[in-house]
């Protein structure tokens, strides 16, 4: 029996089509597959979850979140409640972060010649020399999101580092990371609040936290549990998310731009450049040093967010894809969304000078361990 014969121009026709499907499919794996992190691909799309909220429930809990800091000033008023909503933004956009990201959820300074991953790094070891972190001491990682900070200080400074983050999927992601890293007997990761830690008074050499304070509805509050834990003499640094003195409460651009950073990085309200000092005495701190790190020479930390709407709608695409498939949860479209909308009001931010994410404060507990502070907080 013959096979019927096939005019040349049809099997041109079927091969152009199965060319064409082979290449969707690499597109796809590539995308679904291949496409981790921009700076360390720890996480592939595949992997997208949205921490420790069931898959029934992340459309229910960002609908929750979003609710509660669509109007970031009022939730001070019910601020309680902030630890538990800083949590759930922390289950819906870990994942995200590291794929988009890496292991280090902060800003840093462009520097020419210098990669975005290498500028990070260099950004975090800048702590190991204003704190004295060395070998034989011990250093607290107040707010420790999934360790990047944490193994790149460890590294540098030979210290112990014990970190705390309130979510416990951040926990889980860090070890693994520590683990790999082969430095999880330097670093120790524990889920708890920081505006109540569970650790002992004077057990820290040092301390710092990079972009992670701007959570807490009072500074004070988490300034003073650092103070507590802290041994006398030691050193304290914090990089903290201000607006600066060119912000004006008049402007409705300022306002929209500085309520849209609050709303999507769950921040119960930013504090002035101004007010951090004042802070930082208030429950017994010396200052010893404080400044901008975004400044000139400094380039602009919001280079990374500037990503072309290529980008942005090729992801979007993506986790559509996904959420088709059933491959990533229903929500996680919207909270992609939603991070996009706040790196555009970050950059702009960034751009009018009204915003700086590293702002940076030293401090030193007294030698005097009776010193009191200047009132209670």
């Amino acid at each position: 029996m013959h096979l019927p014969f096939l005019p040349f121009k049809a099997m041109e026709t079927a091969a152009v089509l199965w060319t064409a499907a082979l290449v969707a499919v690499g597109v796809l794996y590539w995308f679904l597959c291949l496409m981790g992190s921009a700076e360390v691909k720890g996480k592939r799309a595949v992997e997208l979850k949205m921490g420790s909220i069931t898959r029934d429930m992340v459309q229910d809990n960002y609908a929750q979140y979003w609710s509660f800091f669509r109007r970031p000033k009022e939730t001070v008023d019910s601020s309680e409640k902030v630890p538990a909503f800083v949590d759930t933004f922390y289950n819906l956009v870990t994942d995200i972060y590291e794929w988009g990201w890496g292991q280090s959820f902060h800003f840093s300074p462009s520097l020419p010649g210098c990669s975005h991953r290498d500028a990070t790094r260099l950004h975090e070891e800048r702590v190991v020399d204003l704190i004295g972190a060395r070998p034989g001491l011990c250093i607290l990682d107040v707010g420790c999101g999934v360790g990047g900070p944490m193994r790149a200080i460890a590294a540098r400074s030979g210290s112990r580092v014990v970190g705390i983050t309130i979510n416990e999927y951040q926990v889980g992601r860090a070890r693994a990371h520590n683990r790999k890293a082969q430095l999880d007997g330097k670093c120790e990761v524990v889920c708890g609040n920081f505006l109540q830690m569970p650790f002992e008074d004077s057990s820290f050499d040092g301390a710092y936290s990079i972009e992670a304070t701007c959570h807490a509805p009072r500074l004070e509050d988490v300034y003073g549990e650092i103070y507590r834990v802290l041994k006398p003499g030691g050193l304290y640094v914090s990089y903290e998310w201000v607006t600066t003195g060119l912000y004006r409460a008049e402007d409705p651009d300022h306002v929209e731009t500085i309520q849209g950073i609050e709303r999507g990085d769950a921040l119960p309200g930013l504090r002035a450049q101004e007010q951090i000092e004042g802070v930082a005495r208030k429950v017994g701190f010396e200052v010893v040093e404080e400044r901008d790190l975004a400044l000139p020479p400094s380039g602009p930390w919001w280079s990374r967010l500037k990503m072309g709407r290529l980008a942005y709608w090729r992801n979007h695409i993506l986790v559509s894809i996904m959420t088709v498939l059933r491959i990533a949860p229903k929500g996680v479209v919207e909270v992609h969304e939603m991070l996009y909308e706040t790196a555009r009001h970050l950059t702009r931010g960034g751009e009018t000078g009204i915003f700086t994410p590293m702002h940076m404060i030293l401090c030193r507990k007294p030698i005097d361990a009776n010193h009191k502070a200047n009132s209670s907080y």
